[in-house]
């Protein structure tokens, strides 16, 4: 039954998937990386900077302060461009406020390093609602493992068969798969009929207008 609700941020909190892409294509263009097209990236959405990068550079042997030092780069590029024009995802508060109500716990299973986590549940003024945050800082294994999601029950202390878990990104859906829970697949990172496609969810939505606590309950019936 349903406990807990799983967030994963990035394209589900907040809708900022081209937020990251012009952060990369900035990042690219300091970096020298030439007929560089950022959407190319988009399969890699959901992982952490650590499989991005490896994809970026097209190298798998980056050293792990290289990947680190770069990932900062990039995402302070990210965090100043989008900052003016963060918010909510539509719909977001409503749900958040029905699952407090109706006693649910609440948690962020991201792959985004903490400081990009607490930017953004801070800068939204969302970041009350959410009872722990999981996130890559945390993690040895990117999505589509679902190290980030076990974490997140662990935190609540909840059982992942009784969690729902948000996602965008196709890694996403499978971690949440394989931690046991339910998942519900919003179609903003890539478009519906993709994600129909491939068919790995539980409910399919387009945003969260409309999304009641009874809808998820559902998914145990």
């Amino acid at each position: 039954m349903l406990q807990a609700a799983l967030f994963d941020m990035d394209g589900v909190i907040v809708d900022n998937r081209d937020a990251h892409l012009r952060a990369f294509e900035h990042f690219a263009a300091r970096h020298g990386v030439t007929d560089f097209d950022a959407r190319t990236l988009l399969p890699c959405f959901g992982s952490t900077n650590a499989v991005i990068m490896a994809r970026l550079f097209g190298r798998d042997d980056l050293p792990a302060d290289e990947v680190e030092r770069f990932s900062r780069e990039k995402e302070e590029i990210y965090r100043e461009l989008y900052d003016p024009i963060m918010r909510p995802a539509e719909g977001l508060v409503d749900l958040l406020e029905a699952l407090r109500a109706a006693g649910m716990r609440i948690a962020v299973g991201s792959s985004a390093p903490r400081i990009n986590v607490d930017f953004v549940l801070e800068r939204c003024g969302i970041a009350s609602y959410f009872d722990a945050v999981a996130s890559g800082s945390e993690i040895a294994r990117s999505k589509p493992d679902p190290e980030v999601y076990l974490l997140a029950a662990r935190k609540l202390g909840v059982d992942p068969h009784d969690c729902v878990v948000f996602e965008d990104a196709f890694v996403g859906l499978e971690a949440a798969r394989r931690a046991g829970a339910k998942a519900v697949a919003i179609a903003s990172t890539f478009p519906r009929e993709l994600i129909e496609a491939r068919g790995d969810y539980d409910l399919l939505i387009d945003g969260f207008p409309g999304l009641t606590v009874a809808d998820l309950q559902r998914l145990w019936a």
